[in-house]
């Protein structure tokens, strides 16, 4: 297991960025209709939008257009990968009714950092999914072995911990049924989500880390863009 995306912890280690982004009610009105649409992950996406205090009448709306109840564009499910700083390969995740301004977008913000767009394929195989679960260790009721024998009996393939989080590891399609069976025997999820997690870390100069960060950033607070993963070891 080549344990969790480094840049999401890097983001949470941060702060509440995240939650301050005007734009992130946009985001996640995206993202409930991307799995309104599909047809999966949508409690997951609503529960999402919930936690960020989202209006219900909005979460309503944006799940009404996925059904395609609401006239106007459509939302579209656009992955973008791409070679940033010292060659790392990032993998973006648009959720966007204008694929033109999305990419033109996008480019402008690889270009000032000596990264390019790549071609389908280039660096996905890099990449594993993975459905990823967090829980807060502070928050949960039981003992750290009483804790693991609940992943263990929940179907996880794996779980790993740092100071603060402990990540639960499965497959995409059982992300859900994991998620509720943590939550059902007292442990408390603090995210869930389906990831593209590295399969292997690439190792990059201190100098350059600073800046794979700043791009990372900058590539997420452009309103088109949902997700963003990298192999960079950060």
């Amino acid at each position: 297991m080549s344990g969790h995306n480094k840049w999401s912890q890097i983001k949470r280690q941060k702060g509440t960025a995240d939650a301050k982004r005007s734009n992130v009610f946009t985001k996640l009105a995206n993202a409930v209709t991307i799995a309104s649409k599909n047809g999966k992950g949508l409690d997951i996406a609503v529960e999402q939008a919930k936690k960020a205090n989202m209006p219900k009448d909005r979460i309503d709306k944006a799940i009404a257009r996925g059904k395609g109840e609401l006239e106007g564009a459509q939302v579209e499910e656009v992955i973008y990968e791409a070679y940033g700083p010292n060659g790392v390969a990032i993998i973006v995740r648009a959720l966007t009714d204008n694929k033109n301004r999305t990419i033109s977008e996008l480019r402008s913000v690889l270009n000032k950092s000596d990264s390019t767009l790549a071609n389908s394929g280039a660096v996905s195989y890099l990449f594993e999914n993975k459905g990823i679960i967090e829980v807060n260790k502070k928050l949960v009721p039981m003992s750290k072995e009483d804790a693991e024998m609940v992943i263990i009996d929940s179907g996880a393939d794996d779980f790993s911990e740092d100071e603060e989080i402990i990540y639960v590891y499965t497959k995409p399609k059982k992300l859900e049924e994991t998620k509720k069976f943590l939550e059902f025997k007292a442990i408390p999820v603090s995210e869930a989500r389906n990831v593209l997690n590295p399969k292997t870390y690439t190792e990059v100069p201190a100098e350059v880390k600073e800046k794979i960060i700043n791009l990372l950033s900058a590539i997420e607070n452009l309103d088109d863009i949902y997700e963003v993963f990298t192999n960079a070891d950060l």
